[in-house]
């Protein structure tokens, strides 16, 4: 089936793939604009513009998908189906009918609507989660699905590796659908939950909170977002891995405090083990390490 594809995460970037090495494989590839990306705020292409050029696949870059401009693009390659992955913008009338939009949305519909389903089912504690794929329309993620699949979410998932299971699933469950043509079904609306865009506000491990959401929290925004805590004189220390602390209970929410080779953090109930941290400008480390140059000061 002659294909269109629209995405722009590593997380689209290995579906596209998937996608590229099947007789489906797009004749045109649409993702964002190049933007300013990192702690140097260099100009850098999205994933999929990379992966694209390295497929060799013609790439556009509209400042609006939703422009005249664009949707001629789109039109002019005369797509039989849209795939659609990570696009990270909305998506408005008179592209939603222009042709048939498939979209890989990583959740079990209805639950997880939204901008960061993997990260707030993680958060959340769910025990599974899936892959959906479902036609785009005005309502956002509300539209009829045609496939779904579930995944586990492992105890010790982080973003990381549950989102590349997911994408995995995502790839396959897409060309399944362009194989089969399966029919949609509306949506039941029991059991809808939103995962809101992540935040800065959401970095922060607020001590106010359990030891167990924060635990969640680590894992839900490595390796792509860092969580950190805070340090005196409003430095912050970014938390790449975590670790429930029964044993360190008697902190008050908020003490970082040094025990032995271990760092810990005190919360609202209970306390974590911060077990990799990374300094502001610095290298991923193991908190002995980090401990060695930094911990005189902490409580012992």
């Amino acid at each position: 089936m002659r294909t269109v594809y629209l995405g722009t995460s590593e997380f689209a970037v290995e579906v596209l793939e998937h996608l590229a090495a099947t007789p489906h494989r797009p004749v045109l590839v649409v993702t964002r604009p190049d933007r300013r990306r990192g702690r140097g705020r260099r100009v850098g292409a999205p994933p999929v513009a990379h992966a694209a050029r390295l497929l060799g696949v013609e790439l556009i870059q509209p400042d609006d998908v939703n422009s005249d401009e664009a949707r001629a693009a789109v039109a002019g390659a005369e797509p039989e189906a849209v795939c659609i992955c990570a696009y990270g913008a909305l998506i408005r009338e008179p592209l939603l009918s222009d042709h048939e939009l498939l979209n890989v949305h990583p959740s079990l519909l209805p639950r997880w609507r939204g901008a960061a389903p993997i990260e707030r089912a993680i958060e959340a504690g769910d025990e599974e989660t899936g892959v959906t794929i479902m036609r785009p329309t005005v309502a956002l993620d509300a539209g009829p699905v045609c496939l779904q699949r579930a995944e586990p979410i492992h105890p010790d998932d982080c973003y990381g590796s549950l989102a590349g299971r997911l994408a995995a699933l995502g790839g396959e469950l897409l060309v399944e659908t362009l194989d089969t043509q399966p029919p949609f079904r509306e949506q039941v609306e029991q059991g809808v939950t939103y995962a809101e865009r992540i935040e800065p506000r959401d970095r922060l491990l607020d001590p106010s909170r359990a030891a167990d959401e924060l635990e969640r929290r680590v894992r839900a925004l490595n390796p792509h977002v860092r969580p950190y805590v805070g340090l005196a004189g409003g430095e912050r220390l970014g938390v790449r891995r975590a670790a429930l602390a029964p044993d360190a209970a008697d902190l008050a929410p908020g003490e970082l405090a040094r025990r032995d080779s271990r760092l810990l953090y005190g919360a609202a109930r209970g306390a974590l083990e911060l077990v990799e941290v990374q300094s502001a400008g610095g290298r991923p480390m193991e908190a002995a390490d980090w401990l060695r140059g930094h911990g005189a000061a902490l409580a012992g």
